[in-house]
């Protein structure tokens, strides 16, 4: 049964709105300071002492694999003693990360910072604030205020993370995101008076294992798998093939994203059901042939700049609508839980697609790391294809 009417569609309260609204305000600018990295941090590391491929897919992909470690524990925790009080302790661990990698100068130590960025696992407890704040009837719109709002700080991140790291420094990149989760954290006191969710008497995880939660687990874990991937490489090719500087970065980022908004947002406000599997298909569709064209086309700007209008068009497209589709299906006294495993699921994907990237980029050939993510999706769309069509 869909959380919205597809007919009559219920507006938010006064509440709602302003819960929903600081709520993606304190991720968007948390996310800032892991996104504003991805364009620049395999270049930085690469130029780093005794470093491998390997060991600059490590250091882009760390975050996710502590992300993936705390995020279940901390969901569940959250069940019982409440969002707010992990949301700031998370905050906390992430800035201590964020100051650890910018005071290092070995490839050692921004994988040490990056782990210590990941163990403030807070993504899953901040998507359970949300649903603990809304409506049903209005949950998979504000889940999609949520993930838009995270495509915003994307997009503001391609911006400004190659822009300040080529004036500034990577290391600057490190100390703004700190300064940023401080900011996070008093965010919070703006919180409107959000009903206490129901509390979890025990520990339960067994519920979050249901098959049709864990089926979209695993798609967010190929989503985020592919993305990571995606922008070891991507900076690479921009440089070596396209002879792109790194100031100008941007403009390759910010062009497609826009454009991809003529994708992405019809594909949103027809996601009413939060099980039109069909719509998932054509995203991912959208990514493997994304995948494809810069495998096969990257050597020319203009077959780039359409690949990734494809590509950001399907992952925002995912980002928003696949978290919506879990917080439905999770009860209320496991939904921290649930949407743990689910941010374990991502952030683990975000940890193997570094080292994907890091392996098959090997002598500087980014088109391999492609080609495996477009493997990566086709295997994803074949997958889709025998599940229910409303999954």
């Amino acid at each position: 049964m869909s959380s919205e009417n597809p007919v009559a569609i219920v507006a938010m309260n006064a509440s709602e709105r302003r819960s929903v609204g600081i709520v993606a305000l304190i991720s968007m600018i948390r996310m800032f300071g892991l996104f504003a990295l991805l364009p620049v941090l395999s270049l930085y590391a690469a130029d780093l002492e005794n470093t491998t491929p390997l060991l600059i897919g490590f250091a882009v992909g760390a975050y996710g694999l502590t992300q993936a470690g705390f995020q279940v524990p901390l969901g569940a925790l959250s069940d019982r003693v409440g969002r707010i009080p992990v949301i700031l302790a998370g905050l906390g661990i992430f800035a201590v990360g964020c100051v650890v990698a910018a005071m290092s100068d070995s490839i050692y130590g921004i994988i040490a910072g990056r782990l210590l960025q990941g163990a403030g696992a807070i993504s899953a407890t901040l998507t359970a604030l949300i649903s603990d704040a809304t409506r049903e009837e209005v949950r998979t719109r504000s889940m999609a205020i949520f993930g838009i709002g995270i495509g915003l700080s994307f997009m503001i991140a391609m911006v400004a993370g190659p822009l300040l790291a080529a004036n500034f420094g990577v290391p600057a990149l490190f100390w703004i995101a700190a300064a940023l989760a401080m900011v996070a954290g008093l965010l919070l006191r703006l919180l409107p008076d959000i009903p206490l969710a129901q509390k979890s008497a025990n520990w339960k995880l067994l519920p979050a294992l249901r098959a049709d939660l864990l089926r979209i687990d695993f798609y967010v874990f190929l989503l985020h798998t592919i993305m990571t991937a995606t922008f070891v490489a991507l900076p690479f090719l921009l440089i070596q093939d396209l002879e792109m500087p790194l100031t100008d970065h941007w403009t390759m980022y910010v062009g497609s994203l826009l454009v991809s908004l003529i994708i992405t947002v019809p594909m949103i406000m027809r996601d009413h059901r939060r099980g039109q599997g069909q719509l998932i298909g054509i995203a991912v569709s959208l990514i493997l042939t994304a995948q494809l064209a810069l495998t096969f086309f990257g050597s020319s700007a203009v077959p780039v700049f359409v690949a990734l209008i494809l590509y950001f068009g399907g992952f925002n497209f995912l980002e928003a609508s696949l978290p919506a589709r879990l917080s439905v299906l999770a009860g209320a006294d496991v939904r921290g839980a649930s949407l743990g495993v689910f941010s374990s699921a991502q952030f683990l994907g975000a940890f193997v697609g570094g080292l994907i990237g890091g392996r098959f980029l090997g002598q500087s050939e980014p088109g391999d790391v492609f080609f495996v993510c477009a493997l990566l999706a086709g295997i994803w769309l074949a997958l889709q294809g025998f599940v229910p069509r409303r999954a």
